[in-house]
């Protein structure tokens, strides 16, 4: 009994130590490694200063340093325990190499999902913040790492696209936005008035302290864009902050409507006229009643 106490001492100062020390070292490594990222983060600066643009592209990039870095430390500390213990790691990491060229040839999907992430992220084609459509499916982009794409749309779906099947991306937030507004009204109205008004009410918002930040510039108007089956339709848009152009078309079309009700513009709605003929049986019967059958 004493003779086994004294190997589990030997083994606690010895191999159970160092298994300990590399525990608490691989803990401290991902702490630094996250107080590192944490304070770069704070060091680019606020997106006013430096643009929403760099502050999605770093939240991208350190979420996946982070994830990376997390499975490196914890990778070698696995190793470096199974060494303490007195484990030879030589054969395993052949072992491991073997199994993985095996792995490789039957995981080609997998490959082939990391290397589109990579190019991704290479040409910052779209960062977490972002709202894209992507392999058919449009949302909010959560998160991108080498091997998936994570999308939440309006509905709160969560669509999580392998990267490997992605071929094109739609990004309608980055650097700027747009959003076309087709205002139309009826064929009586006089265009020109109601350009005019169009512009009034593009010009209030720029002035309005809530909506006016998130306009970059004056409300562009094309012109009479087309003839419908019961309007015209007459084409603006707006350049907004990324993210804003559905909150700024939805409150420009709320201030024209109650703009055109103002001036008595009409906004034409589909009318439908409802005719009742007479069929043939109703006119056999008439005939009959006048032959007093």
């Amino acid at each position: 009994m004493q003779l086994y106490m004294e190997m589990i001492l030997k083994w606690l100062i010895t191999s159970g130590a160092r298994v300990v020390a590399i525990i608490i070292i691989s803990f401290v490594f991902f702490r630094v490694v996250r107080v590192v990222i944490t304070r770069s983060k704070k060091r680019i600066g606020p997106p006013e200063k430096v643009g929403i643009e760099r502050v999605k592209r770093t939240e991208t990039l350190a979420g996946l340093i982070e994830k990376t870095a997390r499975v490196v430390i914890l990778a070698a500390a696995l190793l470096m325990a199974l060494q303490a213990l007195g484990l030879n790691i030589g054969p395993l990491l052949a072992g491991a190499g073997i199994i993985g060229l095996a792995v490789g040839f039957g995981a080609q999907n997998l490959v082939k999902d990391v290397i589109g992430g990579f190019f991704i992220l290479l040409e910052n084609q779209i960062n977490v913040g972002d709202v894209a459509r992507i392999a058919g499916e449009a949302g909010l982009v959560e998160s991108i790492n080498l091997r998936t794409t994570t999308l939440r749309d309006l509905h709160g779906n969560v669509h999580i696209v392998p990267n490997g099947q992605i071929g094109v991306v739609t990004n309608m937030t980055k650097e700027y936005s747009r959003t076309v507004l087709d205002i139309g009204v009826a064929y009586k109205e006089n265009v020109d008035e109601v350009i005019a008004v169009m512009k009034e009410v593009g010009d209030s918002m720029r002035s309005d302290p809530e909506f006016g930040p998130r306009i970059l510039e004056d409300l562009e108007i094309f012109g009479l864009d087309s003839f419908g089956d019961s309007s015209i339709n007459i084409r603006g848009r707006f350049k907004t902050l990324p993210l804003q152009q559905w909150g700024v078309a939805r409150e420009y079309r709320r201030r024209i409507k109650a703009a055109f009700d103002e001036r008595g513009i009409e906004i034409p709605f589909p009318h439908v006229t409802l005719y009742v003929g007479e069929g043939k049986s109703k006119g056999v019967l008439k005939v009959k009643q006048m032959q007093g059958e």
